[in-house]
Parts: structure tokens; sequence; C-alpha cells
């Protein structure tokens, strides 16, 4: 039998481990077709079924599983050989994939895009907004992004920006005709923009003075998944919205809303990439950490 070929074995294993043809392929950079078909012909080499197939599925059969078992690590140590000779080059190649949250992506990480790329013409950053907290290392990323509170200890974070903050805001209009709020729980007698996550949870709003924590649930006429949605929908008079400063910089600039209870809105820490301590780190990452840790040295 002759042996099979490398990228249909990593072509399996990207399957198995997403357990999804499509997500599968988003990762690889092929249509779900091509996959489909180097699997299949792995099974065919093989003469074994590696891959429960449905309409709502795709499992591992118990061959399958023993192989992405032993597979997993000896395609981790392929991947390590190579990236070692990508070490010898001027410039690393190759992509860098990483899974950010919205917020972090388009405040923090967007300006850093074109000055990395540039610095570095060989590599392909794909950036992936992901709100939920999906194990991006299982998903096939090499590093994500995320706030400190959601960090695993076991992981190396490395700080991408300078601290951030949530504020409240409202339309001049909507202001003259409920009154400023004095307090955080004056909000709740004003029609209020909730957020809400992808997973269907609704995002509380914080505020803390002087050790003094206050958390609320507000209600209003609008609910939404988008910042975007949410601030325009302020800047129209349908509510108060509560969100990153940064995301309401350019409307408050603009005088086309106005901050309330800035003194309750306290500064936090800006989110982290971060990659496993264990693990060994790919020349494109690698190169993106030095090129933060740089620009922060700068600053």
């Amino acid at each position: 039998m002759r042996r099979p070929d490398l990228s249909d074995l990593d072509a399996f294993a990207a399957v198995a481990r997403h357990r999804n043809f499509r997500r599968a392929a988003v990762e690889r950079g092929v249509s779900a077709s091509t996959l489909s078909d180097a699997v299949r012909a792995l099974e065919e080499r093989l003469g074994v079924r590696l891959l429960n197939r449905t309409t709502r599925s795709v499992t591992p059969t118990e061959a399958g599983q023993r192989l992405l078992d032993r597979l997993g690590p000896a395609l981790d140590e392929v991947g390590e050989a190579l990236d070692a000779v990508n070490g010898f080059r001027d410039t690393p190649t190759g992509t860098l994939r990483l899974n950010v949250p919205s917020a972090a992506a388009h405040l923090v990480l967007a300006p850093l895009v074109a000055p990395f790329l540039a610095a570095h013409p060989g590599l392909r950053l794909e950036i992936v907004e992901d709100n939920s907290f999906v194990d991006v290392f299982a998903a096939g990323f090499d590093a994500g992004v995320r706030y400190d509170e959601a960090l695993a200890k076991d992981m190396i974070a490395v700080p991408l920006g300078p601290p951030q903050r949530f504020a409240v805001a409202a339309s001049p209009d909507l202001l003259a005709r409920c009154g400023v709020p004095e307090t955080p729980h004056a909000l709740l007698e004003r029609p209020c923009i909730r957020h809400r996550f992808l997973s269907g949870a609704l995002s509380p709003w914080e505020f803390a003075r002087d050790g003094e924590t206050v958390k609320l649930s507000p209600a209003g006429p609008l609910v939404a998944t988008s910042a975007d949605m949410a601030v325009r929908a302020a800047e129209d008079g349908v509510g108060f919205v509560h969100t990153f400063e940064g995301f309401l910089r350019p409307s408050l600039d603009a005088g086309r809303l106005v901050e309330v209870l800035e003194e309750w809105s306290d500064r936090f820490p800006g989110p982290s990439l971060y990659y496993p301590s264990r693990r060994h780190v790919p020349a494109g990452l690698r190169a993106f950490v030095e090129f933060v840790r740089a620009r922060r040295r700068r600053t």
C-alpha cells in the first residue's frame, strides 16, 4: 500500500479536530469539497472509514480517533521542524492566525495591522473576530486575545495596548428630555440600549467609584449585538448607551453624544495576546510578539 500523503493526513486531522468540514476548510484556506475529497481519498487508501458523516455532524470512528490521537503530536512535530527552518530566513513566512474579541480587534489590534505587515511582508495575518470563549488552540489558532479576567493561568500574556474604560453616553436631545443621571441607579428610570452576546447573555452595566461597585441591568427599547448599531441608535436619541469609550470617542468629539457619569467609569487593563507557555512559538507569532513589545517600549 502506498503511504498516504502528508497533506491528506493533515486534512483529516483538521476535520476531525473541528468535527466540521466548513470550519476546517476556513482554517486551511480551501473549500469544504476539497477537504472532503482528501479525506475520502485517505479512507480509500487505508481501507478504513475514519469519519462518520451525517447532515448534522462529523465524528471520528474508533479507527479515526486512534489515528488522530497518534497523528496530532506527529503533525505538531512536523510543523515545528518546518518553522525551525523558517527561522533561518531573513523574514518569517506563513500565516499567523489570531482569535480576537470584536472590541479588541477594532480598538487595539486594527492600528497594528498595517505597520506589522509592512515590517514582515512574508507573513499573512488572519484575524477572526470571536466573542465566545472557545479553545482557540484546538480550533487551529496560533494565539488569542483576551482581557485579564478571561486568561488561563498557564498562558504567556503580552499586553497589547493601554488601559481602557467603559463609558455611558446619550444624545443632547435625550438628555434635554430625560435629564442628566446623577447616579448609575438613575439609569433604571431612563431608556437604555443593551448589548447581547452571541451566546444569548445580556451584558450587565458595571460602575465603580471610591471602592463602591454597582452592577445594573437597565431596560430599554433596543437590544443589539453590534456596537456600531448601538452607538448610532444612541445618536438618534433611542437611549443611553454603555460601551467601550473607544467606540464612543468619535461621536463624543463631534458632539453627537454627551458622556455622563464619567466619575463612575474606572479604567481597566487593556487586552493581552496569549499563548501556551509550554508550546513551541511559531516564527510568525514570535515576530508579532517582538513587534508588540517594541512598540510598547517606544510609547
